[in-house]
């Protein structure tokens, strides 16, 4: 992983949530060149901002970083939904998941 995976990953989470720049940038409390500024690569974001921007995208860190999910905003919330149901429910889940996948 490098800046360039960042930059990458930065612009194509922010395309699926349908968002320009500019929008980004000021949602997150900043100019409206910031994400403009980290995706051509003047800049890189701080940690701090990193999870900000992460928490903006609907993504964790941990998807954020995963290069085998195709969708980590849609596992994102499954995950986050799903972390609420009783055991009964998870199971159920599961079952369902799996006969889906069949």
């Amino acid at each position: 992983m490098d800046a360039d995976y960042i930059r990458k990953k930065i612009t194509e989470l922010r395309i699926k949530k349908d968002v320009s720049e500019h929008r980004m940038s000021l949602d997150l409390g900043h100019s409206r060149s910031y994400i403009h500024g980290i995706v051509t690569g003047k800049s890189l974001p701080s940690m701090t901002e990193f999870l900000y921007i992460c928490e903006y995208l609907e993504v964790t860190p941990k998807y954020f970083f995963d290069t085998d999910e195709e969708n980590p905003v849609l596992i994102s919330q499954l995950v986050k939904e799903a972390a609420s149901l009783p055991e009964t429910d998870l199971q159920l889940l599961i079952s369902l998941t799996k006969r889906i996948k069949k």
